[in-house]
């Protein structure tokens, strides 16, 4: 059964860039038709899907953040990372990764709270 956990700082100064790694356990990042992507939910709003990176190592951007966001991974160590440049207050929520096939999102990371503020 697959296992995700994400991971990095829980508080973050405006205009930083958001840095955080998803561990992958029990499935590889390479397994054919397997989209790994970053989820948030800011404060008493629902979720946002945020990207993906592709078993195949392509990537697909929500529209209204592509321009702030890089999803990269490590097959080595079996882990894909979230980087949003230029983050505000508004970018505080709960960060999730998940799995999913056919934007079924199967599996869940816990979710990481991150703090945008000075």
């Amino acid at each position: 059964q697959v296992q995700l956990q994400e991971s990095g700082p829980g508080l973050v100064k405006p205009s930083q860039t958001l840095s955080l790694t998803c561990t992958v356990s029990g499935g590889s990042l390479t397994t054919n038709y397997y989209y790994w992507s970053w989820i948030r939910q800011p404060p008493g709003k629902g979720l946002e899907w945020i990207g993906y990176i592709a078993y195949s190592g392509s990537t697909y951007y929500s529209p209204s953040l592509k321009s702030r966001t890089n999803i990269s991974r490590d097959t080595s160590k079996n882990q894909f990372t979230l980087q949003l440049s230029s983050v505000t207050p508004e970018d505080t929520a709960v960060y999730y990764c998940a799995r999913a096939s056919d934007w079924h999102f199967g599996s869940w990371g816990q979710g990481t709270q991150v703090t945008v503020s000075s």
